[in-house]
């Protein structure tokens, strides 16, 4: 015979105060990985849809930032001539030449410096990206000191908004508009002129190019005559592998330190379900001795609570999971360890994290229940029905 679900449920209610405590044990651990893989998921997805599929990002050999790179105007003309390149409909190529500063900024919360960005773009910059668009004000005028800030820049640093001025590169820059970038990495920067920041800080060199291919199928020819070239000394990614590789050292920082953290606790929540599993088989021994008498087998009783601590895990990973997604309200920021500069980025819940959650919960609770269980199971009849 088996041992009705509702046996099980019904002890879970008759101990409400132990049930809860257990239960919320195992929700703030899984609030912790929960967490933890939102995080993650928030800065790959910031990232990589900073990229389009069909872009090409040219920077020098060997650098593995923007901001490490240095393209000269030769070798810019080269790469810009390749057959690959689309041209837009007034018959330009669709290139942009970029140049990468970084600028030491205020936060207008903190007041504390931090690094930020500052990408000078060609007039082609705007239309290479159609993530990114104009949200108030208007677009910098090519040879002006005008700059536009991501939305994230805009709220978060001294100088930024519309109609504020920004100094650097030895030259009064004033703000004229802004731009969403769809939550991607964009949203953290501060964009204006190429030419004109290449003279501010004295730049003879171009950080690297962004290129549109005609057709996505070509990036292989254009990147082996690209890198084969002895005269460029470049390297070719497509901007959606580019900018995730950009996010590889940090992700693994969160990743590790999360998923430690996760275990740590982790433990201690299997341990609290296990000592909670264990004063149930104590305080219900007669109980279980009655079962026993009335013919339900080791491995009925065994289920029952092993259903038992499943149910625990459930419900703790439930509310744990539902916690956790109060979280994509928020954004932080945090140091890009491989440009050196801010990048702000949300909590993101998908479907594929809810599962790990749950299945993580689960876990617990089974490993938490497995050996109460068994000595629930393997109690002696006469000695448990003794107890009473």
């Amino acid at each position: 015979m088996k041992i009705p679900f509702s046996y099980t449920l019904r002890n879970l209610w008759t101990r409400k105060l132990t049930t809860l405590l257990t239960a919320g044990g195992m929700a703030l651990v899984v609030f912790v990985f929960a967490t933890v893989l939102m995080l993650e998921e928030g800065l790959r997805k910031t990232l990589v849809e900073t990229g389009s599929y069909d872009n090409v990002v040219v920077i020098r050999r060997s650098a593995q930032t923007e901001v490490q790179s240095a393209i000269d105007r030769p070798q810019a003309a080269l790469i810009e001539s390749q057959p690959e390149v689309a041209f837009g409909a007034d018959g330009e190529r669709m290139v942009s030449k970029e140049t990468i500063v970084l600028v030491n900024l205020n936060k207008r919360d903190s007041d504390k410096p931090t690094n930020v960005m500052v990408r000078g773009v060609a007039p082609r910059g705007l239309t290479l990206r159609p993530q990114a668009k104009i949200i108030a004000g208007r677009m910098f005028s090519p040879g002006a000191s005008e700059i536009v800030a991501g939305r994230n820049a805009a709220e978060r640093f001294k100088g930024a908004g519309i109609g504020e001025t920004l100094w650097f590169g030895q030259r009064e820059w004033r703000v004229v508009g802004t731009f969403d970038a769809g939550k991607s990495g964009f949203d953290s920067e501060i964009w204006g002129d190429a030419d004109q920041l290449m003279q501010a800080f004295r730049r003879p060199v171009y950080s690297a190019l962004l290129i549109k291919l005609d057709d996505p199928a070509h990036f292989n020819a254009v990147k082996a005559r690209l890198e084969s070239d002895q005269r460029l000394t470049v390297e070719a990614k497509r901007e959606t592998i580019f900018y995730a590789d950009q996010s590889e050292m940090l992700a693994g920082f969160i990743r590790y330190l999360g998923l430690t953290l996760s275990i740590i606790f982790s433990v201690g929540a299997v341990i609290g379900a296990m000592i909670t599993m264990y004063a149930s088989v104590a305080s219900r021994t007669a109980e279980i001795g009655t079962l026993r008498a009335l013919g339900f087998r080791q491995s009925s009783v065994m289920a029952a609570f092993m259903f038992e601590a499943i149910l625990l895990g459930f419900v703790g990973g439930c509310v744990g999971l539902f916690l956790a997604s109060f979280m994509q309200f928020f954004t932080i920021s945090t140091m890009n360890w491989q440009s050196f500069s801010e990048l702000a980025f949300s909590f993101t819940l998908t479907p594929g994290i809810a599962v790990k959650t749950l299945a993580f919960a689960l876990v617990m609770g089974i490993v938490g229940g497995f050996l109460p269980a068994m000595r629930a199971a393997r109690l002696p009849i006469i000695d448990a029905l003794r107890a009473a």
